[in-house]
Protein backbone atom coordinates (compact mmCIF):
# COMPACT_ATOMS: atom_id res chain seq x y z
CA UNK A 1 0.00 0.00 0.00
CA UNK A 2 1.66 3.55 -0.53
CA UNK A 3 1.52 6.71 1.36
CA UNK A 4 -0.97 8.18 -1.13
CA UNK A 5 -4.12 8.03 -2.17
CA UNK A 6 -5.76 9.34 -5.62
CA UNK A 7 -9.44 9.27 -6.60
CA UNK A 8 -9.87 9.61 -10.36
CA UNK A 9 -13.51 9.86 -11.87
CA UNK A 10 -14.04 8.74 -15.29
CA UNK A 11 -11.12 6.80 -15.47
CA UNK A 12 -12.27 3.88 -18.22
CA UNK A 13 -11.07 5.71 -21.47
CA UNK A 14 -9.64 8.97 -22.40
CA UNK A 15 -8.18 11.65 -20.22
CA UNK A 16 -9.12 9.83 -17.04
CA UNK A 17 -7.44 6.67 -18.08
CA UNK A 18 -4.42 8.77 -19.14
CA UNK A 19 -4.56 10.58 -15.52
CA UNK A 20 -5.15 7.52 -13.44
CA UNK A 21 -1.90 6.10 -15.38
CA UNK A 22 -0.17 8.82 -14.36
CA UNK A 23 -0.66 8.78 -10.80
CA UNK A 24 0.05 4.83 -10.40
CA UNK A 25 2.96 5.79 -12.26
CA UNK A 26 3.83 8.34 -9.41
CA UNK A 27 3.18 5.68 -6.64
CA UNK A 28 -0.31 6.60 -5.99
CA UNK A 29 -2.80 3.76 -4.64
CA UNK A 30 -5.93 4.59 -6.96
CA UNK A 31 -9.65 4.48 -6.94
CA UNK A 32 -10.97 4.53 -10.02
CA UNK A 33 -14.19 5.10 -11.47
CA UNK A 34 -17.02 5.35 -14.11
CA UNK A 35 -20.28 4.63 -15.01
CA UNK A 36 -19.36 1.59 -17.29
CA UNK A 37 -18.05 -1.72 -16.18
CA UNK A 38 -15.12 -1.19 -18.39
CA UNK A 39 -13.49 0.35 -15.26
CA UNK A 40 -12.68 -3.25 -14.54
CA UNK A 41 -10.60 -3.61 -17.19
CA UNK A 42 -8.87 -0.47 -16.54
CA UNK A 43 -7.93 -1.37 -13.26
CA UNK A 44 -5.79 -4.34 -14.43
CA UNK A 45 -3.64 -2.18 -16.61
CA UNK A 46 -3.33 0.58 -13.46
CA UNK A 47 -1.87 -2.38 -11.35
CA UNK A 48 0.80 -3.02 -13.68
CA UNK A 49 2.94 -0.22 -11.71
CA UNK A 50 2.79 -1.72 -8.54
CA UNK A 51 -0.04 0.14 -7.01
CA UNK A 52 -3.07 -1.08 -4.83
CA UNK A 53 -6.06 0.06 -7.35
CA UNK A 54 -9.77 -0.05 -6.63
CA UNK A 55 -12.44 -0.31 -9.49
CA UNK A 56 -15.96 1.08 -8.77
CA UNK A 57 -18.76 1.84 -10.92
CA UNK A 58 -21.22 4.18 -9.85
CA UNK A 59 -23.56 6.79 -11.71
CA UNK A 60 -21.72 9.95 -10.51
CA UNK A 61 -24.72 12.27 -11.69
CA UNK A 62 -26.06 10.90 -7.96
CA UNK A 63 -25.27 11.86 -4.56
CA UNK A 64 -25.76 8.02 -3.95
CA UNK A 65 -22.99 7.23 -6.74
CA UNK A 66 -20.43 10.02 -5.42
CA UNK A 67 -20.68 8.17 -2.37
CA UNK A 68 -20.07 4.92 -3.32
CA UNK A 69 -16.58 6.29 -4.99
CA UNK A 70 -15.63 8.22 -1.43
CA UNK A 71 -16.83 5.32 0.46
CA UNK A 72 -13.95 3.02 -1.00
CA UNK A 73 -12.02 5.14 0.31
CA UNK A 74 -12.50 3.27 3.71
CA UNK A 75 -10.95 5.82 6.02
CA UNK A 76 -7.82 6.76 3.85
CA UNK A 77 -6.86 10.46 3.39
CA UNK A 78 -7.37 11.44 0.08
CA UNK A 79 -4.64 13.26 -1.13
CA UNK A 80 -5.41 13.99 -4.97
CA UNK A 81 -8.44 13.87 -6.50
CA UNK A 82 -9.17 13.99 -10.55
CA UNK A 83 -12.68 14.78 -11.42
CA UNK A 84 -12.72 14.36 -14.53
CA UNK A 85 -16.06 12.18 -15.11
CA UNK A 86 -18.27 14.45 -17.70
CA UNK A 87 -20.92 13.22 -20.28
CA UNK A 88 -21.65 15.13 -23.98
CA UNK A 89 -24.92 15.53 -26.10
CA UNK A 90 -25.03 16.91 -29.22
CA UNK A 91 -28.07 17.57 -31.75
CA UNK A 92 -30.72 20.68 -30.62
CA UNK A 93 -31.94 21.10 -27.50
CA UNK A 94 -35.47 21.03 -28.44
CA UNK A 95 -35.22 17.61 -29.93
CA UNK A 96 -33.47 16.33 -26.59
CA UNK A 97 -35.26 14.04 -23.73
CA UNK A 98 -35.14 15.22 -20.75
CA UNK A 99 -33.55 11.96 -19.01
CA UNK A 100 -30.89 12.78 -21.26
CA UNK A 101 -29.82 16.40 -20.64
CA UNK A 102 -30.61 16.18 -16.98
CA UNK A 103 -27.70 13.19 -17.18
CA UNK A 104 -25.46 15.86 -18.20
CA UNK A 105 -26.43 18.70 -16.08
CA UNK A 106 -26.39 16.30 -12.97
CA UNK A 107 -22.86 14.24 -14.36
CA UNK A 108 -20.61 17.63 -14.96
CA UNK A 109 -22.53 20.13 -12.24
CA UNK A 110 -24.28 18.08 -9.82
CA UNK A 111 -21.73 15.32 -9.10
CA UNK A 112 -18.69 17.05 -9.64
CA UNK A 113 -19.39 20.07 -7.26
CA UNK A 114 -20.86 17.47 -4.83
CA UNK A 115 -17.16 15.55 -5.08
CA UNK A 116 -15.58 18.65 -4.58
CA UNK A 117 -16.93 20.02 -1.79
CA UNK A 118 -16.54 16.42 0.33
CA UNK A 119 -12.76 15.95 -0.87
CA UNK A 120 -11.76 19.54 -0.72
CA UNK A 121 -13.31 20.02 3.09
CA UNK A 122 -10.91 17.72 4.61
CA UNK A 123 -7.82 18.99 2.15
CA UNK A 124 -8.58 22.54 3.60
CA UNK A 125 -8.40 21.34 7.14
CA UNK A 126 -5.67 19.94 6.85
CA UNK A 127 -4.01 22.85 4.65
CA UNK A 128 -2.55 19.73 2.00
CA UNK A 129 -4.14 17.98 -1.03
CA UNK A 130 -4.05 18.47 -5.00
CA UNK A 131 -7.21 18.55 -7.18
CA UNK A 132 -7.33 18.79 -10.99
CA UNK A 133 -11.06 19.32 -12.31
CA UNK A 134 -11.56 18.65 -15.97
CA UNK A 135 -13.34 22.07 -17.11
CA UNK A 136 -13.17 23.04 -20.98
CA UNK A 137 -12.71 25.74 -23.20
CA UNK A 138 -16.14 24.72 -24.40
CA UNK A 139 -17.15 26.65 -21.58
CA UNK A 140 -16.40 30.24 -22.74
CA UNK A 141 -18.33 29.36 -26.08
CA UNK A 142 -22.26 29.17 -26.78
CA UNK A 143 -22.67 25.94 -28.05
CA UNK A 144 -25.28 25.52 -30.47
CA UNK A 145 -26.18 22.25 -30.79
CA UNK A 146 -24.50 20.98 -28.08
CA UNK A 147 -25.70 23.76 -25.43
CA UNK A 148 -26.53 21.83 -22.31
CA UNK A 149 -22.86 20.56 -22.48
CA UNK A 150 -20.90 24.26 -23.11
CA UNK A 151 -23.86 25.37 -20.80
CA UNK A 152 -22.95 22.72 -17.78
CA UNK A 153 -18.72 23.37 -18.78
CA UNK A 154 -19.16 27.68 -18.55
CA UNK A 155 -20.23 26.63 -14.91
CA UNK A 156 -17.21 24.28 -13.86
CA UNK A 157 -15.20 27.24 -15.05
CA UNK A 158 -17.02 29.50 -13.18
CA UNK A 159 -16.94 27.61 -10.50
CA UNK A 160 -13.34 25.90 -10.04
CA UNK A 161 -11.76 30.28 -10.37
CA UNK A 162 -14.39 31.05 -7.46
CA UNK A 163 -13.29 28.30 -5.04
CA UNK A 164 -10.16 29.07 -5.65
CA UNK A 165 -10.40 32.41 -4.28
CA UNK A 166 -12.72 31.00 -1.78
CA UNK A 167 -9.81 28.49 -0.75
CA UNK A 168 -6.87 30.53 -1.53
CA UNK A 169 -5.69 30.95 2.37
CA UNK A 170 -5.17 27.20 2.07
CA UNK A 171 -1.54 27.66 0.58
CA UNK A 172 -0.76 23.68 0.69
CA UNK A 173 -3.90 23.28 -1.23
CA UNK A 174 -3.68 22.87 -5.15
CA UNK A 175 -7.09 23.15 -7.42
CA UNK A 176 -6.22 23.48 -10.99
CA UNK A 177 -8.63 23.29 -14.16
CA UNK A 178 -7.44 21.83 -16.94
CA UNK A 179 -9.32 23.15 -20.06
CA UNK A 180 -9.31 20.76 -23.14
CA UNK A 181 -10.72 21.17 -26.72
CA UNK A 182 -12.06 18.29 -28.37
CA UNK A 183 -10.11 15.73 -27.78
CA UNK A 184 -10.41 12.25 -29.37
CA UNK A 185 -11.84 10.02 -26.98
CA UNK A 186 -15.32 8.08 -27.28
CA UNK A 187 -17.22 11.74 -25.81
CA UNK A 188 -18.64 12.68 -29.35
CA UNK A 189 -19.98 8.35 -29.88
CA UNK A 190 -21.74 8.79 -26.57
CA UNK A 191 -22.64 12.63 -27.61
CA UNK A 192 -23.97 11.02 -30.94
CA UNK A 193 -21.83 13.71 -32.25
CA UNK A 194 -20.15 11.60 -35.10
CA UNK A 195 -22.18 13.06 -37.69
CA UNK A 196 -20.97 16.71 -36.97
CA UNK A 197 -17.39 18.23 -38.19
CA UNK A 198 -16.09 18.43 -34.82
CA UNK A 199 -16.80 14.61 -34.24
CA UNK A 200 -15.63 13.65 -37.27
CA UNK A 201 -12.40 15.82 -37.61
CA UNK A 202 -9.71 13.43 -37.23
CA UNK A 203 -7.01 16.47 -35.90
CA UNK A 204 -8.49 16.56 -32.51
CA UNK A 205 -5.98 16.24 -29.43
CA UNK A 206 -4.59 12.93 -27.96
CA UNK A 207 -5.94 12.63 -24.45
CA UNK A 208 -2.43 11.30 -23.41
CA UNK A 209 -1.11 14.95 -24.26
CA UNK A 210 -4.19 16.70 -22.68
CA UNK A 211 -3.50 14.75 -19.45
CA UNK A 212 0.07 15.71 -19.16
CA UNK A 213 -1.09 19.07 -19.64
CA UNK A 214 -3.22 18.63 -16.41
CA UNK A 215 -1.21 16.86 -14.35
CA UNK A 216 1.94 18.82 -15.03
CA UNK A 217 0.19 21.93 -14.72
CA UNK A 218 -1.47 20.28 -10.94
CA UNK A 219 1.98 19.95 -9.75
CA UNK A 220 3.65 23.10 -10.36
CA UNK A 221 0.26 24.38 -8.60
CA UNK A 222 -1.05 26.49 -11.35
CA UNK A 223 -4.78 27.78 -11.09
CA UNK A 224 -5.54 26.57 -14.91
CA UNK A 225 -4.07 25.77 -18.20
CA UNK A 226 -5.50 25.31 -21.71
CA UNK A 227 -4.40 22.23 -23.78
CA UNK A 228 -3.01 22.79 -27.04
CA UNK A 229 -1.59 26.15 -28.59
CA UNK A 230 -5.13 25.77 -30.97
CA UNK A 231 -7.58 26.03 -28.10
CA UNK A 232 -5.27 28.61 -26.13
CA UNK A 233 -5.90 30.69 -29.03
CA UNK A 234 -9.49 30.01 -29.59
CA UNK A 235 -9.78 30.95 -25.69
CA UNK A 236 -8.27 34.02 -25.72
CA UNK A 237 -10.40 35.11 -29.17
CA UNK A 238 -14.00 34.09 -27.53
CA UNK A 239 -13.17 36.60 -24.19
CA UNK A 240 -13.58 39.59 -26.93
CA UNK A 241 -15.85 37.75 -29.41
CA UNK A 242 -19.54 38.38 -29.48
CA UNK A 243 -21.88 35.50 -28.35
CA UNK A 244 -24.06 35.65 -31.37
CA UNK A 245 -20.59 35.22 -33.43
CA UNK A 246 -19.41 32.35 -30.90
CA UNK A 247 -22.83 30.37 -31.23
CA UNK A 248 -22.87 30.57 -34.99
CA UNK A 249 -19.11 29.30 -35.28
CA UNK A 250 -19.99 26.39 -33.06
CA UNK A 251 -22.82 25.59 -35.23
CA UNK A 252 -20.36 25.11 -38.27
CA UNK A 253 -18.87 22.90 -35.83
CA UNK A 254 -22.05 20.94 -34.19
CA UNK A 255 -24.70 20.88 -36.19
CA UNK A 256 -25.69 17.59 -37.47
CA UNK A 257 -24.91 16.48 -40.80
CA UNK A 258 -21.49 18.36 -41.01
CA UNK A 259 -19.18 15.52 -40.61
CA UNK A 260 -16.21 15.96 -43.06
CA UNK A 261 -16.32 13.06 -45.84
Amino acid sequence: MADKLAIITGASTGIGFELATLAAKDGYDLIVVADEALINAAANDFEQFGTTVTAIEADLSTIKGVDRALDAADGRQIDLLCANAGHGLGHAFLDQEVSDWRSVVDTNITGTAYLLQKVLGPMVARNAGKVLVTGSIAGYIPGSFQAVYNGTKAFVDSFVAAIQNEIKDADGVTLTNLMPGPVDTEFFARGDMLDTDVGSDPNKSDPADVAKDGWDALMAGKASVVSGWKNKIQSAVANITPNAILAEQHRKMAEPGTAKD
